[in-house]
């Protein structure tokens, strides 16, 4: 049974302002859905510093609870797919954006949305991954799915100290390709060779301005946006795929077609908030199996409360990120 009432980080925005912080609510208090669950973990992922500060546009309703991820025991069902006890987890799928999120001691959740945690993951690694970690198994999903081998080449991973570029360099190289990892903190470059990398590269290495150079990756993971990705495109080999998951710089892309046309080039989408059910599950399973990363305890570099999210925010939004941040209920 859940409780009368329950700690829960909320978001507003109203003729008193923009503000977020801890309050006591109830599950009345949330949006609807079928399965409620006793909260274990949640994660912050860039998104959520967003939201949580208002300086991007996440929310499209407000009061919301924050958090795009969530996993932790169902209480109680009304669909009999649940029971209780079960373990379950949800990422994107409209958290913290139209519909309440997992930064909440409890959680209404729509049962079509709610995975069962698979077999090779806790909740606790679950959370670890997250959206950042489905978002990289999806850019590899997408990448197989369209003929990636790792006889293309090595792919690079921009923005890889972050929590998607960190596990992407994991996981990508769990499912055996070389990877690049391209970023502008020299000072993790050890860290990111404990994770997998056969090369660091700096900023400059995808700083190219010329609309094709010779081929250097067989292709990679974009969060960054901007020069870099149409960088990144110009030295990818022939019928090799980028995948673009992020702007952490901008949403410009000031690239031309010659990738394309040239080298048959292919530049993906990942889309992790709506990804459909039926591939959210064949992701999951992945990531619990063969494609699970094997360092996660060195890419999660910090656990928080929830009274302790508006710091990492604010850190994360002033480029101090590294890995991951789990967030205890």
């Amino acid at each position: 049974m859940s409780p009368s009432s329950f700690r829960a980080f909320r978001i507003h925005d109203d003729e008193r302002g923009y503000r977020s912080g801890v309050e006591s609510i109830s599950v009345d208090d949330l949006s609807p859905g079928e399965v409620v669950i006793r909260t274990a973990y949640s994660s912050v992922n860039y998104k959520d510093a967003l939201a949580g500060t208002g300086k991007g546009k996440i929310l499209r309703r407000v009061p919301l609870v924050g958090g795009i991820d969530v996993a932790g025991h169902v209480v109680e069902s009304r669909d009999p797919r649940y029971r209780e006890g079960d373990a379950v987890l949800v990422t994107g799928s409209g958290l913290s954006e139209t519909r309440d999120g997992g930064y909440g001691e409890y959680a209404r959740l729509e049962a079509e949305w709610t995975i069962p945690l698979p077999a090779g993951l806790d909740l606790r690694e679950a959370m670890i991954l997250g959206t950042a970690g489905f978002t990289a198994a999806l850019a590899l999903y997408r990448m197989l799915e369209n003929g990636q081998t790792p006889e293309h080449g090595p792919l690079a991973v921009t923005g890889a100290t972050g929590g998607v570029g960190s596990l992407a360099v994991d996981i990508f190289t769990r499912a055996g390709f070389e990877v690049h990892a391209v970023s502008g903190k020299p000072e993790h470059a050890d860290y990111l060779r404990a994770l997998g990398a056969t090369d660091v590269l700096p900023r400059a290495a995808l700083a190219t301005k010329r609309p094709m150079e010779s081929a250097r990756f067989g292709g990679g993971l974009d969060n960054v946006g901007g020069a870099m990705l149409a960088s990144l495109l110009a030295q990818t080999a022939p019928y090799g795929n980028v995948a673009s998951a992020g702007l952490a710089a901008t949403p410009d892309l000031p690239a031309t077609v010659m990738p394309f046309i040239i080298r048959g080039v292919s530049l993906l989408g990942v889309a992790s908030a709506g990804t459909a059910r039926a591939i959210r599950e064949r992701v999951w399973q992945h990531l619990a199996s063969d494609w699970k990363p094997a360092h996660l305890d060195r890419i999660l570099t910090r656990e928080v409360d929830l009274v302790g999210l508006p710091a990492v925010f604010d850190g994360m939004l002033a480029g101090g990120s590294l890995g991951r941040t789990l967030v205890r209920l």
